[in-house]
């Protein structure tokens, strides 16, 4: 079958989608998680062909499943049959002098494309979100994880066979070669909007090339800032969890700018705990810590790996210039105890998620309270941050009358 045929008849099931009871969706997600625990010897047989092939690759860690990884993505799609349904929800509606009744009312996308890389996680989380908002989903995933994908699809099609919707609601491409991702990026015919999920190349490609409407989810070169007035030591805590507790994440901080007046103070602690984490610093801090020479490069860089850059600067000013220059506008964290920087903080970096006094760990779906999330946007339309369920609809006006026409 084609790619266009596949994106031809998800298209048509996302109708059905789109009209089908919170119950039927609901099952469904219950049906997928079923199918997923009791699939999993089949589920990590083809995870291994995948791992296998990657032995060596620094993504090693996004790729791989065991049955804890699997339990927690079937737990996932449980836990979102306990959001409530917001399709059909009337935003808000007034009434106007002529009596007309206008008012917003929550539908679906309708087919959502996305393009991703290495995760299987994505599979789930994206396929279950799209089927509890209504909407189909036509995915395609990397050559890295394309085993992994083509189970998890296969036993998704199953469960929703089992409730009786359509399994066309969830399409995979199987080709994960470059000229099928080209090919997805022109069908505007069928694709409602398109979602890539992966590197700043991947991204950089489906923006530029896509004819499908593009919600752009960024790579994360995400900073923690460590102002004057820091706690220095709650500032090394949060930092060493925004950076190592999994550095393969879009949320982990690449970046670390620290002030002046406490670098003398802050970085050696750093140093001391810093383990395998390798450091690399501007001219400044290379004179208070052994580390590796930073370039311009570094500070526009998302590592996925352990490595740190670090840059010194002399005033908080001077912190968000060089947070918003460098900063893919994912997540950005200041460290400090006087609230007047803090708000100063807040109000200019210009990124999707901006913190006080915490980790930029906690820029994800579950943690914000939205149950799975599709992807974290970093543009401004038409969503930004996690995207949940919310960011899986649109609006379209409903207007009740009283034999009104318009005579002007």
């Amino acid at each position: 079958m084609s790619i266009a045929e596949q994106a031809k008849n998800a298209k048509t099931a996302s109708d059905i989608l789109a009209n089908s009871s919170i119950e039927q969706r609901n099952s469904a997600l219950f049906a997928i998680a079923e199918m997923l625990e009791n699939n999993m010897d089949s589920i990590l047989e083809e995870n291994k062909k995948d791992l296998d092939r990657a032995q060596n690759s620094p993504m090693l860690d996004r790729l791989m499943l065991d049955e804890a990884r699997i339990l927690a993505i079937a737990d996932a799609a449980r836990k979102i049959t306990t959001l409530p349904d917001i399709l059909g929800t009337v935003d808000r509606m007034w009434q106007r002098p002529n009596g007309l009744k206008i008012g917003q009312q929550r539908v679906p996308l309708g087919l959502v494309g996305i393009i991703y890389e290495a995760r299987p996680n994505v599979t789930i989380d994206a396929a279950v979100l799209c089927i509890k908002s209504g909407n189909a989903c036509l995915l395609r995933g990397g050559s890295d994880a394309l085993h992994s994908n083509l189970e998890l699809v296969r036993l998704m099609k199953l469960a929703l066979q089992k409730v009786g919707l359509p399994d066309q609601a969830v399409e995979i491409i199987a080709d994960p070669s470059r000229e099928s991702a080209m090919k997805m990026m022109k069908l505007n015919q069928y694709l409602d909007v398109l979602i890539p999920r992966g590197g700043s190349g991947l991204i950089k490609s489906v923006v530029e090339n896509s004819t499908v409407p593009v919600i752009e989810t960024g790579s994360g070169n995400c900073h923690t800032y460590i102002d004057e007035f820091a706690d220095l030591e709650m500032g090394l805590n949060i930092l060493l969890n925004a950076k190592t507790q999994r550095p393969s994440v879009c949320n982990a901080c690449e970046s670390l700018v620290v002030h002046a007046k406490v670098a003398a103070d802050f970085l050696p602690m750093l140093e001391k705990k810093s383990g395998h984490l390798e450091l690399r610093g501007d001219e400044r801090t290379r004179k208070l810590i052994s580390c590796l020479p930073a370039t311009e490069k570094d500070f526009y860089t998302e590592y996925n790996d352990m490595i740190l850059s670090i840059k010194i600067v002399d005033s908080l000013d001077e912190a968000i210039s060089h947070i918003n220059e460098h900063s893919t506008k994912h997540s950005e964290t200041i460290v400090t105890k006087d609230y007047n920087n803090s708000q100063k903080f807040l109000q200019r970096i210009n990124s999707a998620a901006v913190y006080v006094n915490a980790s930029t760990r906690f820029t994800d779906g579950f943690e914000f309270g939205f149950g799975a999330e599709i992807g974290i946007s970093t543009q401004k339309l038409h969503a930004r941050g996690p995207m949940g369920l919310s960011a899986l609809t649109t609006t379209k006006y409903i207007i009740y009358g009283n034999g009104q026409i318009r005579e002007s």
